[in-house]
């Protein structure tokens, strides 16, 4: 049986290595004059438009508030537009622009580069034993925490 204290020290180094990961993909995605949170939006678009405000906070895990002033942004740098929902005069969809595929398509290739840099350097067979034991993880964390999301997210 692991350790409290064994148990402890993954899981710091777990957090470490999202904040390093995290930061890393920022600064690429900075050269793009990109957040990481505008990437995220962009790239949930390029999978599947036309979603409302609600739908993509639910889908990035962020706030209705913190969604909006995202998409604010976006629209006033010309990355997506809001289109009015038929029947439904307070919501929108959001589409991508042109300018936001195109820096959509650049922020997802900064991130598979930094991918194929790092964890595309760990041997398959390790890698296929991790990505095992974050699912386990993520597994009891969602079993303790019954508000997150059960089906279709990978996180």
């Amino acid at each position: 049986m692991v350790s409290e204290m064994d148990a402890l020290r993954v899981w710091f180094r777990l957090i470490r290595l999202h904040t390093r990961s995290r930061l890393a993909i920022a600064n690429r995605l900075r050269a793009l004059d990109l957040s990481v949170p505008q990437c995220d939006v962009l790239s949930t678009l390029t999978e599947r438009e036309g979603l409302s405000q609600q739908e993509l906070a639910s889908r990035l895990y962020v706030t209705k508030g913190n969604i909006s002033g995202l998409i604010d942004r976006l629209v006033a740098n010309g990355l997506v537009e809001r289109r009015a929902l038929p029947g439904d005069r307070r919501s929108h969809a959001i589409y991508l622009t042109a300018p936001g595929r195109e820096l959509a398509r650049q922020g997802i290739e900064a991130q598979k580069a930094f991918v194929s840099e790092t964890f595309g350097q760990i041997p398959p067979e390790r890698l296929a034993q991790f990505e095992e034991l974050l699912i386990e993880a993520r597994d009891l964390v969602r079993a303790k925490d019954r508000t997150a999301p059960m089906e279709g997210a990978d996180a």
